[in-house]
């Protein structure tokens, strides 16, 4: 198993740089921050930070740990201009980038800045369009798409990303029909939170049922889990023991801003115990 650490942008820089540090130097295999434009649970007023601008000091921060945004909000930006952002970062940090990606469902800052919204429908077909026109950008000369929702015409991305074919791919969601669908086509890992163990297990065995549909081996596919602290840190080892039970092959541990480097240093100390697990 894999595990890594998350911080949303919710935070200080200071603590940011404190919680890329511990990830790089305690042995952690990624760690991650979130894509949003205004603070969420609780009033939207809050300090926030774009997530690629961090991703991209992240990538010059650390030198072994893989980086990534669990996960970017598929309507803040174009297709091509999130594919150019993300080879910058594959190239900034030689080649740790894993990219995740989701359809986004914060409205309020769709509606702020007058950024389509609409259905859940059109978000996954958003989705799904997005990710044919960023593995094109990232492996063809040129590229042409014209689709519902975006349209690309011999478009040039060069260059490629450092890792090849690309960048891993990690969608988040639990969408039956449409999203686990979505990353059977498409993704390297699937992504959940706010789910149970058992929750987790029939959710995997849909994402298999779509690959067996669409022809993909499922192992090839990972399956990611995010579990928060609570007061006791070492309360974690007894969640991973259940999501290993039933297949997960990452735990991302979020920490909370305020004490997340404390956070990060407890679970790091639980590293030996948790590498044990699975």
């Amino acid at each position: 198993m894999r595990y890594g650490l998350k911080l949303s942008q919710q935070a200080p820089i200071d603590e940011y740089r404190a919680v890329w540090r511990v990830a790089d130097e305690s042995g952690f295999d990624h760690v991650w921050n979130m894509d949003h434009f205004a603070t969420i649970g609780g009033e939207p007023d809050g300090d926030i930070f774009d997530a690629w601008a961090l991703l991209a000091a992240m990538a010059e921060a650390t030198t072994r740990v893989r980086i990534g945004c669990m996960v970017t909000g598929n309507t803040y930006r174009h297709p091509g201009v999130l594919a150019k952002i993300a080879t910058t970062v594959d190239h900034l940090s030689a080649g740790r980038l894993e990219f995740g990606l989701g359809a986004a469902w914060a409205e309020y800052e769709h509606t702020m800045f007058g950024l389509e919204f609409g259905t859940a429908g059109e978000r996954l077909d958003r989705l799904e369009e997005a990710c044919q026109i960023i593995r094109s950008l990232w492996t063809q000369p040129r590229t042409t798409f014209s689709g519902a929702h975006y349209q690309v015409q011999d478009a040039v991305a060069e260059p490629k990303p450092v890792q090849s074919p690309y960048p891993p791919i990690w969608i988040g969601g639990s969408g039956r029909k449409r999203t686990l669908r979505i990353t059977a086509l498409y993704a390297d890992a699937w992504n959940a939170t706010g789910v149970e163990p058992a929750e987790f297990a029939e959710l995997s065995g849909v994402l298999d049922a779509h690959c067996g549909d669409v022809g993909r081996d499922p192992a090839a596919i990972r399956r990611t889990m995010q579990l928060r602290l609570g007061d006791d840190p070492a309360d974690i080892l007894a969640r991973v023991e259940e999501f290993a039970a039933v297949g997960a092959d990452d735990i991302i541990v979020i920490t909370r801003p305020g004490s997340a480097e404390a956070q990060a240093n407890a679970v790091a100390e639980l590293l030996p115990r948790l590498r044990s697990i699975g």
